[in-house]
């Protein structure tokens, strides 16, 4: 992955957040650092430069290593257990890469994620309508594999306290055999559903991205979505 050049202007970096920092690691200097990053090995390489929030104070990468799952990082100019002590807690960013080269290795930020709507994909495995809006991102939670969250929509929890099953955006539900239900029962229905799902962000389950449309498309297994178990 290439290196996009620093911009003059610190004011103009468009910065994504990269590692928090914790504890010192030793008496010359180290921290260890909590990742917000999937490409620690290109952040953390000797030379790169990290940033506080508003782009106004660098720091340098002078070398960095691992030691049990745990990433240790010495900046340049920080050469003392004191000055180490002192950074605990900042939060550090990273210049934005090549938009062009990230849609080529199908990488993906989280600012980019939230808001899409979330839509299942034609023929997917549930046998679900195509297109059925189910609800939006909300946040992308980062860990040993990154998940999003979405919050389903209002539509779409309706059509589940209704005994309806859901239908794609502009059809209707089948009808159901049992009694309609009351407002009551419904509102009491529509209480007990979960209100958010968390999704994996594999390709399997989220096969396609669409930024200019605002949507992405899923294919989860049965139960990942409240009310979507699969064909009987």
């Amino acid at each position: 992955m290439e290196r996009q050049q620093h911009s003059d202007d610190p004011q103009q970096l468009d910065l994504l957040r990269v590692c928090r920092i914790g504890r010192a690691q030793g008496l010359k200097g180290e921290v260890t650092v909590r990742l917000y990053t999937d490409d620690p090995d290109y952040r953390f390489a000797p030379g790169s430069v990290l940033y506080t929030r508003d782009g106004s104070q660098e720091y340098v990468v002078e070398r960095s290593r691992t030691f049990k799952d745990r990433w240790i990082i010495k900046f340049e100019d920080v050469d003392n257990r004191d000055a180490s002590e002192a950074l605990n807690g900042l939060e550090l960013y990273g210049e934005a890469d090549d938009p062009e080269l990230m849609l080529e290795e199908d990488a993906w930020y989280p600012r980019d994620l939230v808001g899409l709507e979330a839509r299942m994909a034609a023929d997917n495995g549930l046998g679900a309508p195509a297109g059925l809006a189910v609800g939006k991102v909300v946040d992308v939670i980062d860990g040993a594999q990154s998940l999003l969250k979405i919050r389903l929509s209002d539509a779409y929890l309706a059509s589940l306290a209704s005994d309806g099953a859901p239908a794609a955006d502009g059809a209707a539900s089948e009808p159901s055999s049992l009694p309609s239900k009351g407002a009551e029962d419904q509102q009491a229905e529509s209480d007990r559903i979960e209100k958010t799902a968390l999704v994996p962000f594999v390709e399997q389950l989220v096969p396609d991205i669409d930024l200019d449309e605002g949507y992405l498309t899923l294919d989860p297994p049965g139960g990942l979505i409240p009310g979507l178990k699969g064909e009987a």
